[in-house]
């Protein structure tokens, strides 16, 4: 059966040729002139060039969207730890008037989100009239497997003229040991006065 199907096939090929063969023109043996012949390679060339420049634009602004994508993740970072360390100095001010040398918090140590507030000068030594200046960090926020921790340092500033308190923020995209040494390390303020 596959024989036959084989050898109907071989015919029907050598019938359709004798009979297109008087329409299809014989092989004339034309050559290109001597000037033409490196035609083809350069027109090869020219188009590997085109395509290879493409790739390499491309490529380039790939890699650019990368790079101002993650800069934009880091601004967002340091922006969220300004935001979450003023507004933790805004609560423990307004709440426990803790910048204050009369503060109502007692012997409990403030926090913000599971971090103690470590700040310079210490609470218990803050002067009973303003102007005086209270800074503290908090550090390791926002921390996770991919990310060491982000750092705030937060500066409330008291005074007898209004405003009477300006708390100003300044968040960091890395953690508080990386700010100096680190070349990527972003800071973004937040500064609140009442």
């Amino acid at each position: 059966m596959m024989y036959q199907l084989v050898a109907c096939s071989l015919q029907l090929v050598a019938t359709i040729r004798k009979h297109l063969s008087p329409l299809l023109l014989p092989a004339t043996g034309f050559q290109l002139p001597a000037s033409q012949r490196g035609f083809t390679i350069l027109l090869a060339a020219l188009v590997a060039s085109l395509v290879l420049t493409l790739g390499m634009s491309i490529f380039s602004i790939a890699q650019k969207q990368v790079v101002l994508s993650s800069l934009g993740r880091s601004s967002q970072y340091a922006f969220y730890a300004a935001d979450t360390a003023a507004e933790c100095a805004l609560y423990w001010d307004s709440r426990f008037q803790l910048f204050s040398a009369s503060s109502s918090i007692g012997e409990a140590s403030p926090t913000c989100g599971g971090i103690t507030l470590e700040t310079d000068p210490a609470l218990a030594d803050i002067p009973n009239n303003p102007p005086y200046i209270v800074s503290f960090e908090l550090r390791n926020m926002f921390q996770s497997a991919q990310y060491g921790g982000n750092c705030a340092r937060v500066v409330v500033n008291k005074n007898v003229t209004n405003p009477q308190t300006v708390i100003h923020a300044d968040g960091f995209s890395t953690s508080c040991e990386e700010i100096e040494s680190s070349s990527r390390s972003l800071q973004r303020s937040v500064e609140l006065r009442y």
